[in-house]
């Protein structure tokens, strides 16, 4: 059976599902495509307002598949590099998103299926799920944004630490850092993150995406320049439909209807 990116809706959220029997999900360039185009078509779709973003029987992803990086050394480079810009272009789509984007894992979530997963807003994971980039081990360097996204949300010795000596690290683990947000029993990943992101999404979509678009900010503002863009934010919540709507929500004590 052909690697493939599974697609459903339910109620308002559209969880999409790695596939590549046999090999644990591992990802092909179909999947990037497919990933690419799903989320694009999240963005137009207003009744979609949370993704949730899972892996096949009972396993994330294993990453890339090393048979297919073997076949990829008798093509010119060129091959290669296009494949990872693909994922490139997926991961990108994947932190634009203007909807909220839950991780489910189960089993790992190994090299860039890791990147994958912190591509993501948030995290749910089985308490006995596993978290590798082991390309160090097979004389790699890591793709999907995996080294950026360590160095970003980790002190450096423990980034250097998963990414160059490449062992496995615990979901508890994870946890304990802020990476994981929720530890749930075997088996239940996917519908904890389902539930989780239909409570999410009774939150206004604006303020999801004005929120997101700080959050991605901070990083790289100063804190004069980010002080103005909560304000731009903020007068533009304020003035929105959903500001009304919140605002008078609460005052009358009853559930605001964005």
């Amino acid at each position: 059976m052909a690697a493939e990116l599974l697609s459903e809706q339910d109620d308002s959220t559209l969880i999409l599902t790695l596939s590549n029997p046999g090999v644990r999900n591992a990802l092909h360039p179909d999947m990037y495509a497919a990933g690419i185009e799903a989320f694009n078509r999240a963005e137009r779709d207003t009744s979609i307002r949370t993704v949730v973003l899972t892996g096949a029987d009972d396993f994330f992803c294993a990453g890339g598949n090393l048979n297919r990086l073997l076949e990829n050394r008798t093509q010119e480079r060129a091959v290669q590099a296009q494949s990872i810009d693909l994922l490139g272009a997926w991961i990108s789509t994947i932190r634009a998103s203007s909807k909220l984007v839950v991780a489910a894992v189960e089993g790992a979530a190994a090299g860039a299926g890791f990147s994958l997963a912190l591509a993501c807003d948030m995290m749910v994971a089985a308490d006995n799920a596993k978290f590798v980039m082991a390309y160090a081990r097979v004389g790699l360097t890591p793709d999907g944004g995996g080294s950026w996204f360590l160095s970003r949300s980790l002190p450096r010795a423990l980034a250097t630490e998963i990414l160059i000596e490449g062992k496995p690290v615990s979901a508890e683990r994870l946890h304990q850092t802020g990476l994981v947000n929720r530890i749930v029993k075997p088996g239940t990943a996917r519908d904890a993150a389902v539930a989780w992101a239909e409570q999410l999404a009774q939150i206004s979509p604006a303020v999801v995406a004005r929120m997101k678009g700080l959050i991605e900010q901070a990083d790289s503002q100063t804190l004069a320049d980010h002080l103005i863009s909560e304000r731009d934010c903020f007068v533009a919540s304020l003035f929105h439909r959903d500001g009304l709507e919140g605002i008078t929500a609460f005052l009358e004590k009853r559930p605001a209807r964005y």
